[in-house]
């Protein structure tokens, strides 16, 4: 049995989502008038949806610059998307500021777990073995630690895992989570191709 959705819930939920006006109502009578799970429901189908698109090309896109004030730190940054009409909005176009303001803030190493060689990564496991070894906790637990830790200092220098620093418009969201309902709400595939971040005096 449907229930009434209300044109406010659905403009509610497609300031949040981004989500077309058809794919917020048929959420909304999903979630049975829960906006919140409704916002769920979207997220799961818009993550599976842009999983589907990570193989198209990506040809089109904006380079965006970020100068923090003082003008000692820059960046600049690529994020590519599938076509011009995409790249031409203000929500692409400000996705890739976001993203540019996150790396003068944050100095993310990569861009994607894949992008961490297996050298990076194997001399930051030797560390953290050597200090569970120290900590002198048994070996399977050693083991567990040493994981833990892993995926800890992938979300600190992985640019997708970490949380946007503006948490409080972005609602603690990853980097990942935004590129993803971006992707949704065009219905391509979005990459962050690459960025550069310049510091004064920096090596």
């Amino acid at each position: 049995m449907s229930i009434a959705i209300s044109a406010q819930d659905v403009k509610a939920l497609r300031e949040r989502t981004g989500a077309g006006i058809m794919d917020s109502k048929a959420a909304l009578q999903e979630a049975g008038g829960d906006i919140d799970k409704a916002v769920e429901i979207l997220r799961v189908k818009g993550q599976a949806s842009a999983a589907k698109r990570g193989g198209r090309a990506t040809a089109e896109g904006v380079v965006s610059s970020y100068i923090h004030s003082g003008s000692q730190i820059g960046v600049l940054v690529e994020v590519n998307c599938e076509t011009d009409f995409v790249a031409r909005t203000e929500e692409f176009k400000e996705f890739a500021r976001q993203v540019a303001m996150h790396v003068a803030a944050a100095s993310p190493l990569y861009i994607s777990d894949d992008d961490v060689s297996e050298e990076d990564r194997e001399a930051e496991l030797r560390v953290l073995r050597e200090q569970a070894a120290a900590e002198g906790k048994p070996e399977n637990v050693q083991q567990k630690i040493v994981e833990g830790r892993l995926g800890k200092w992938l979300e600190q220098v992985v640019l997708l895992n970490q949380t946007h620093v503006n948490e409080e418009k972005h609602e603690s969201k990853t980097l990942e989570e935004l590129r993803a309902e971006l992707a949704a709400s065009t219905g391509e595939n979005i990459v962050v191709r690459r960025f550069s971040r310049f510091q004064v005096g920096e090596e």
